[in-house]
């Protein structure tokens, strides 16, 4: 931890203190927030690096950015509880205002930015999408298996454009999303809601090596991600140990098929993935498999295996089979 002398000092700037009322509301880029107070990137940088050194934020690089969000530690919670108790100067309210406005400009140009990558996608993404069940009716079905208990710490593997911290963010404690797409990242961005806060941490990452503490985290989920590896069971291994004692992981993947042309022109390493493989794999990793839904599509079938790390109390395993 470090000394109040130190964050005192680090916090004696009137833009550093922008920089922390920004990032109390949500993560932002190095540029997001040079755009937001209205002064050149490199000057917004050195004030990063004196509220980076007080341990009042976290630096993060993402492909060319790079992110920023307030600091994890908890000795910093009273300084930020100053904050709302001390009420602000005209002046200070004002640029406060300013600044969360010209936040919304950002939010803006986020999902522009998303929408353009959708529309460019959109014929690959459908091609795919028609082959299978609808998305909803996976996602009413995951929803289902989750709601029997709370989230807590969500962890999404593989994140993508962000669908699953959408769909459970709400009901999370605290939410982790991971992609090793620094595109795919600023689409899932766009997607976080206006009160995010520092709820919602979103890594630049590989499912192979996750970067955060063995049984930290109480759901993981796993979302049309894993026929992209190699090796499928390392993945599942690797969710399990940062998966809690009594945690889940829910993993919604194809079932074995035989469309080659999802490996040539798709990128799938994977042809699907067989109940007994996934029960093995699940096993080898310290998972007991719990339940297992199928969702029959035209020539595509998702499946969803949901694990849990082994307690005394493991529930047998369930076979469901939805129409």
């Amino acid at each position: 931890m470090h000394s109040a002398l130190d964050i005192f000092r680090a916090l004696g700037d009137p833009t550093r203190l922008r920089i922390v009322h920004l990032l109390r509301a949500m993560e932002l880029a190095v540029g997001e927030i040079a755009q937001v107070v209205g002064q050149s990137q490199p000057r917004v940088s050195r004030h990063v690096r004196i509220l980076a050194e007080a341990g009042l934020v976290e630096r993060r690089k993402e492909g060319n950015w790079v992110f920023l969000r307030l600091a994890r530690e908890q000795g910093l919670a009273p300084f930020l509880t100053l904050f709302d108790r001390i009420e602000p100067s005209q002046p200070e309210a004002l640029w406060q205002a300013a600044d969360l406005a010209r936040l919304s400009a950002v939010r803006a140009e986020r999902a522009r930015a998303a929408e353009a990558y959708f529309a460019e996608h959109a014929d690959e993404w459908d091609a795919i999408r028609s082959l299978h069940v609808p998305e909803a009716q996976v996602e009413a079905a995951m929803t289902a298996l989750l709601a029997r208990e709370p989230i807590g710490h969500l962890l999404d593997i593989g994140t993508g454009t962000g669908r699953m911290i959408e769909l459970f963010g709400d009901e999370a404690r605290q939410v982790t999303a991971l992609d090793r797409s620094p595109d795919m990242l600023r689409l899932a961005r766009a997607k976080l809601p206006q009160d995010a806060g520092d709820k919602y941490a979103l890594l630049l990452g590989d499912f192979l090596s996750l970067p955060m503490e063995s049984g930290s985290i109480d759901t993981v989920l796993c979302h049309q991600v894993l026929h992209y590896a190699q090796a499928p069971e390392s993945v599942i291994a690797e969710a399990a140990r940062v998966t809690a004692r009594d945690g889940r992981v829910l993993i919604a993947d194809f079932a074995p098929h035989q469309r080659e042309e999802l490996r040539t022109r798709d990128q799938h390493a994977r042809l699907g993935f067989a109940d007994a493989q996934m029960e093995g794999w699940f096993a080898d990793a310290g998972l007991v498999l719990e339940q297992v839904e199928r969702l029959p599509g035209q020539e595509l079938t998702v499946q969803l295996w949901l694990g849990r790390r082994k307690s005394a109390d493991v529930l047998p395993l369930e076979r469901r089979i939805s129409a």
